[in-house]
């Protein structure tokens, strides 16, 4: 009888952790929806949104006002899709570091990763001329890079997290000194061009970026869910996932190539925006309150983020526009001081 009733209750709390997981997604694919709508009506031009309606069907219904369309279909929605690409991307690759490493600190923009996209973009402009895709393409091989210089020097028979951290944390300082030594190097106009480019912007998005990282994602989604199976054996612990069957290390070291891909592709194409892979993680299990992994709310806060810190930058100010990196920096900057304060006076960081 008592095993009856504690296997009622067992079925009673997963019932609802799944209702509250279903609730909160559902929640966030709203939000992340009218966002998206505001995204695209709103503007110096503003756009009625059954015009924008209109302006999306058009391809099929044949309704075309070229003014209109051009406004939404070639400026408004490939900076909103970016956005959301961008987002998820920046998200996925910051909650399975912080997952992997079991350190809500342990981010991209963090440990190094973007550092050393940055540092090799700036290399490629300054030192190299380089403009354009060959800049996101430098980018895209510093990350890569950089991370498996992160890996080879955390390795002393295994991996373990605070040594990738602080080695992370330490690379993040080298590479801030390399860029700062290139721009000792440089002439003004390219310093310009640099900082442009680091402080992350979608101002410049375009169909290609799109393209690039959509495939990206539909190559890095399946790999991810794949791997991600195997997470909570290693939670508790190397030797115990060990026993359990699981190829830790190889796991270990697929996910975080994963998760560097994941931010790669997105520092590409946008630039380093900063802290989007820091919070998204952690909002979404706050919000999830231990109803499950939180990779698919991750991802949808991310772009969620992403999306509306691009609204702000672009309207809060009248007749300026700001870089999408600064209103996710000052957002991120106050939420990593809230975590903070509710670490201290929990007495650690969880």
């Amino acid at each position: 009888m008592a095993m009856l009733e504690a296997a009622g209750t067992v079925r009673h709390i997963r019932h609802r952790l799944a209702t509250r997981r279903r609730a909160i997604t559902l929640a966030l694919l709203v939000l992340l929806a009218l966002t998206f709508a505001a995204a695209l009506y709103l503007g110096d031009y503003y756009v009625p949104p059954g015009e924008v309606l209109r302006s999306l069907l058009s391809p099929l219904t044949g309704l075309t006002d070229r003014g209109v369309d051009f406004i939404v279909l070639n400026v408004r929605l490939p900076r909103a899709t970016l956005a959301v690409l961008t987002g998820i991307s920046f998200a996925l690759s910051g909650i399975i570091f912080q997952t992997l490493l079991r350190n809500p600190l342990a981010s991209p923009d963090i440990i190094g990763i973007s550092h050393g996209a940055s540092a090799s973009a700036v290399f490629c402009i300054i030192i190299l001329g380089f403009s354009g895709i060959w800049v996101s393409l430098g980018a895209l091989v510093g990350a890569i890079l950089t991370a498996l210089i992160i890996y080879a020097l955390s390795w002393r028979g295994g991996v373990t997290a605070y040594r990738v951290v602080l080695i992370g944390i330490g690379m993040a300082a080298m590479m801030s000194a390399v860029m700062s030594y290139l721009f000792t190097r440089a002439r003004l106009f390219e310093v310009q061009k640099a900082l442009g480019w680091l402080i992350g912007s979608l101002n410049a998005s375009n169909s290609g970026d799109i393209i690039g990282l959509a495939i990206a994602l539909a190559l890095l989604l399946p790999v991810t869910i794949l791997l991600v199976r195997t997470l909570d054996a290693m939670q508790l612990g190397d030797d115990t996932a060990t026993a359990l069957g699981a190829r830790v290390e190889a796991v270990r070291l697929g996910l975080m190539l994963v998760a560097v891909a994941y931010a790669a592709f997105a520092t590409a194409a946008v630039g380093p925006v900063t802290f989007v892979a820091f919070v998204a993680g952690p909002i979404a299990r706050n919000l999830l309150s231990g109803a499950g992994k939180g990779f698919v709310q991750a991802a949808l806060v991310g772009a969620l983020v992403m999306l509306g810190s691009d609204l702000v930058a672009q309207h809060a100010l009248p007749m300026v526009q700001l870089p999408v990196g600064v209103v996710t920096g000052v957002f991120g900057a106050g939420f990593l001081l809230w975590l903070l304060v509710v670490s201290n006076r929990a007495g650690k960081v969880n």
